[in-house]
């Protein structure tokens, strides 16, 4: 084994290992389970009794709901945007999620290939998708960012398992996340503060259905299934 080989693996297995104590800990510790059944406000007071460290669980969660869902990521957006407010909450759901994202597609394509490959092929509109995402890496990328094609953590689990450019992952993920990342933290925002916000929350909700409409069409298409 050569030093870069050895250089190479301590680059990925560390982040990595990261990552499975994270996922681990969210998803068996009691903190873990309390945090899954918290509402916008319970969680951003919650956030808020970490003090100083508050800024590092509010990251922390949104790194792992992206490579694990295991609250809606408009409840963690919401926490955010109420504990830090608008401009740094939505810059800090959007770095984190796009870092999430990232993390996601190198754990699958140098660690978790053979698993993850197997796992997607029960997904047909997954497999139908990657394909196209293979020959046109980042114009299926950026697509199924913005549109809710298929969930973003198969996306990024099944760009890792493709023959995808990281590089046109990469941007692919951080011009896509933004629009919908945006999105997403405004509807927390309202929804905490709604009766000054109402009407730009009903706008807000009619175009998050219309993506989903739109993204049901085609995942319907990739499927092989009818559009109902």
């Amino acid at each position: 084994m050569n030093r870069s080989f050895a250089r190479n693996g301590i680059r990925f297995i560390l982040p990595a290992a990261v990552i499975i104590v994270l996922v681990i800990f969210l998803l068996n510790s009691r903190a873990g389970h309390r945090l899954s059944l918290l509402n916008v406000e319970e969680l951003s007071d919650y956030l808020r009794s970490f003090g100083v460290f508050s800024v590092f669980l509010g990251a922390a969660i949104v790194f792992i709901q992206v490579i694990v869902p295991f609250v809606p990521f408009v409840l963690v957006a919401g926490a955010n945007i109420l504990v830090f407010g608008l401009y740094w909450g939505f810059l800090l759901n959007y770095s984190m999620a796009v870092l999430g994202a990232i993390a996601a597609f190198m754990f699958a394509r140098y660690f978790g290939h053979s698993r993850v490959e197997r796992f997607l092929t029960r997904y047909p509109a997954v497999t139908g998708f990657n394909k196209k995402m293979e020959k046109h890496g980042f114009f299926y990328v950026l697509m199924g960012r913005l549109i809710p094609v298929i969930p973003s953590t198969a996306i990024s689990f099944g760009a890792g398992v493709t023959r995808v450019r990281m590089r046109d992952y990469v941007i692919g993920t951080i011009v896509g996340k933004l629009p919908i990342v945006l999105l997403e933290s405004l509807i927390g925002h309202d929804l905490i503060h709604y009766n000054q916000y109402k009407g730009r929350l009903f706008v807000l909700c009619v175009i998050f259905i219309l993506l989903l409409l739109v993204g049901s069409f085609f995942k319907n298409k990739l499927s092989g299934k009818p559009a109902e």
